[in-house]
């Protein structure tokens, strides 16, 4: 049986959730989709310039699971750009409040 899955620590929501080619109507478009997580990495690794093991500190996870989520984050990133697909950013969060200070925990499923 698998592990429960932890909660990853969010520190900011996008200003926008959807990003596609200019000129091409979204229905005709692949999507790929990138969760909060993976945006959450995104943002302290490559935004904010942090080491892999202070962003992991701050989304309080490991070292190694941080590195999994940004790789695949990247990934994800270079396929809608090099291929020409839509980016959909997934909202499928739960606001935890007090108990986790007032910060969002994500949890994928």
């Amino acid at each position: 049986m698998a592990r429960p899955r932890k909660c990853r620590f969010v520190g900011c929501r996008p200003n926008a959730y959807y990003f596609k080619p200019r000129g091409i109507p979204l229905f005709r478009l692949e999507e790929v989709s990138l969760h909060m997580d993976e945006v959450e990495a995104l943002r302290l690794a490559d935004f904010e310039g942090l080491y892999h093991e202070d962003a992991a500190q701050k989304m309080k996870i490991s070292r190694a699971t941080f590195g999994r989520i940004i790789d695949q984050a990247r990934h994800k990133v270079a396929e809608a750009l090099l291929k020409g697909k839509a980016l959909k950013i997934e909202t499928n969060i739960k606001e935890k409040g007090e108990s986790h200070e007032g910060r969002i925990c994500c949890s994928k499923g």
